[in-house]
């Protein structure tokens, strides 16, 4: 269970404020929140997360313990750097209301971002890839509610940026920890 809740919840920060949740918030506001764009939004979450644990319960079969941690100080400094890179948003022009389009879109989004780096190194480290799976869904699907509920107001409401800089900064400095436990230099 412990899998379940750290996944959760470092699926839930590293999402926050991320590209995915920024398009359902504009398409939320160019769509008119329709439910549909929220079925789509946690669809991918599913997706990938499910995608993500998966290949964590591949990768577990084949590390030593000590590449097990440091694979999880990897997924921690490329959440954080990827937390603090300054994307910029192409908002959707077209007027596209097509489900599909719109869920591989997000997938293309999601599948390598920090986020899913984080339910794959939490699998692969606590041997439970279900649990790390369901809970980075769940904490990806809620941001994505709370962008697709925010619609447009997202960016202006919340400040994102400096909340994204707060957040990268814990992973980059926990990813340096326990890749400095995982070698030893630091007990």
């Amino acid at each position: 269970m412990p899998a379940f809740f750290l996944a959760l919840l470092t699926a839930a920060l590293a999402s926050f404020g991320g590209r995915d949740q920024r398009l359902v918030s504009h398409l939320s506001g160019r769509l008119s929140a329709g439910r549909s764009l929220l079925t789509v939004a946690w669809l991918s979450a599913i997706v990938t997360g499910g995608l993500a644990a998966a290949a964590g319960a591949g990768v577990a079969l084949i590390l030593p313990p000590a590449a097990k941690h440091m694979l999880v100080a990897f997924a921690l400094l490329l959440g954080g750097i990827e937390l603090a890179w300054p994307w910029r948003l192409r908002k959707a022009e077209e007027p596209t209301r097509s489900a599909p389009a719109i869920l591989i879109v997000l997938c293309s989004l999601q599948i390598g971002d920090g986020a899913r780096l984080l339910i794959l190194a939490i699998a692969v480290v606590t041997g439970d890839p279900i649990f790390a799976g369901v809970g980075g869904a769940i904490g990806s699907g809620a941001m994505l509610t709370m962008g697709w509920a925010m619609g447009p107001e997202l960016d202006r409401a919340l400040p994102l940026r400096p909340l994204r800089y707060a957040v990268a900064g814990l992973l980059l400095v926990a990813g340096v920890v326990i890749g400095l436990s995982a070698r030893g230099i630091i007990g």
